[in-house]
């Protein structure tokens, strides 16, 4: 069984179970642009499972012989309150913490999963495809104005901020909760900004969150 637990920058434990893991597909126009994929008029939204999850300052296992394994860079959002069909500040309130995670893509699976018509799950959320960090408190930062990156071997391949999205965090969560209940201990996935790539064996990992949380990791 999958020991993952959420916690905080400092350690301790937030006791709070996982739950599924939304994720928003598109969410930075230029990664849609970047694999020729349309921009979409609404949230394109799929979810990863609780197995999918592994704190992420473990090495990376990346399956083999199932092609190339992507890593897109996104901001973690932890939520702390039951929403159903919430309010933008009903789901704001309801932002328990920020972190970081890597949503790791089998991108040729997925590639003929597109072609067909066909769901992502299964090039989304194989065991480990949710690498997270630690979480930081909701009040430590401004929900409209977060800034991340991504770095391999030292080089910057990715930057996201949140004044990029397409659909802004606040108005986010709201939107997927009137599709399905967010529940205390559920994470939301809020896209990748382009840079996106292939993860080899050997590569160092380091992601940074402001000037807040900085975690690293190696691919094995």
């Amino acid at each position: 069984m999958p020991d993952y637990q959420h916690h905080w920058k400092d350690g301790t434990s937030i006791h709070l179970p996982l739950g599924k893991i939304v994720c928003v597909g598109r969410n930075y126009a230029e990664h849609a642009k970047e694999l020729n994929n349309p921009v979409p008029d609404e949230p394109l939204l799929f979810i990863k499972p609780s197995t999918s999850a592994v704190h992420i300052t473990r090495p990376l296992r990346i399956p083999a012989d199932q092609g190339e394994v992507h890593y897109e860079t996104e901001l973690a959002v932890l939520i702390g309150r039951p929403l159903t069909n919430a309010s933008a500040s009903q789901a704001e309130a309801a932002i328990l913490g920020y972190g970081l995670a890597l949503d790791l893509t089998l991108r040729d699976l997925q590639t003929r999963l597109k072609e067909k018509g066909q769901p992502w799950e299964r090039a989304k959320g194989f065991d480990g495809a949710c690498p997270l960090s630690p979480f930081i408190s909701a009040d430590k930062l401004a929900v409209d104005n977060i800034h991340f990156t991504l770095d391999i071997d030292g080089h910057r391949q990715q930057t996201g901020d949140t004044r990029d999205m397409l659909n802004p965090i606040v108005p986010l969560i709201a939107h997927i909760s009137g599709q399905f209940t967010l529940l205390p201990g559920d994470v939301v996935l809020t896209g990748t900004p382009r840079g996106v790539g292939p993860l080899v064996s050997g590569q160092t990992l380091s992601l940074e969150l402001e000037d807040l949380l900085f975690v690293e990791t190696k691919v094995v």
